[in-house]
């Protein structure tokens, strides 16, 4: 079978002509270094010169009159970070229409976002800077750390593939798709989403009754999840009662 032309693959440092030209010298510490810091982050570089240029930031070039920094690397990952998200969203909310999945997906891969996860990962302390930009802080800015993660998620794609850095991105995305559900208070998109996570399937709602007069109606609603059936919660409305037996599913399973 004739194999499919891929101009990334291309472009690994595998391959002679490759984006790793005059690349920051890779000493015996620096190795261990990475070897390490990979190690922490449960995965494996087959080219451990990708992940040391995806921790290269342009200062440091500009300083050692080097032609490899990991800006190109931020530009890619930006790319295959937004994929990952939109096809996380798609798939976990299938009741949510393009622009509520653009503003979750706007939160959840903020520079805010990404600086944060970034420290969580110590990617601040494997970073290669330039002594200028050591000296004002550059380790500590949101900027520097967002975009050095996103040259590491692309790091990741051209050194093992979609598959991989699928996973790597989905096990820090999908929590903060769900800490942004709950920033907004939204239990039922919590629900979906761990529930789409832990059990592969979606939780499934049901109008038990409803009470009172038409202006002051009450309206339960119990929720099952695996299942289990949580419930019935009351509210004004229908819509209310089901966030509500979302809270207590959400609270119990998770």
């Amino acid at each position: 079978m004739e194999q499919k032309h891929d101009p990334l693959r291309e472009n690994t440092p595998c391959k002679s002509g490759s984006i790793l030209t005059n690349v920051y010298p890779l000493d015996p510490e620096r190795k261990k270094v990475l070897l390490s810091f990979q190690k922490d982050l449960c995965v494996k570089f087959k080219n451990i010169d990708l992940l040391n240029t995806a921790l290269i930031h342009r200062s440091l070039s500009n300083e050692q009159r080097i032609s490899t920094d990991n800006e190109r690397l931020e530009f890619l990952g930006d790319a295959i970070l937004g994929m990952v998200t939109s096809a996380l969203l798609y798939r976990n909310f299938a009741d949510r229409n393009e622009g509520q999945m653009a503003k979750i997906k706007a939160a959840a891969v903020s520079e805010k976002t990404l600086a944060r996860r970034a420290r969580e990962m110590q990617i601040d302390n494997v970073l290669l800077m330039g002594k200028g930009e050591e000296q004002t802080g550059g380790r500590k800015k949101n900027a520097i750390l967002a975009d050095a993660l996103e040259a590491l998620i692309a790091a990741y794609y051209l050194d093992s593939g979609y598959k991989s850095v699928f996973e790597f991105v989905s096990n820090f995305m999908e929590k903060e798709i769900v800490r942004v559900m709950s920033d907004n208070g939204d239990y039922k998109s919590r629900l979906q989403e761990a529930s789409a996570r832990r059990f592969k399937a979606a939780p499934v709602y049901r109008l038990v009754k409803h009470s009172g007069p038409e202006h002051e109606r009450s309206f339960f609603v119990e929720v099952t999840v695996n299942g289990k059936t949580f419930g019935p919660a009351e509210g004004k409305n229908k819509k209310t009662a089901e966030q509500e037996a979302a809270k207590a599913a959400f609270s119990a399973l998770f």
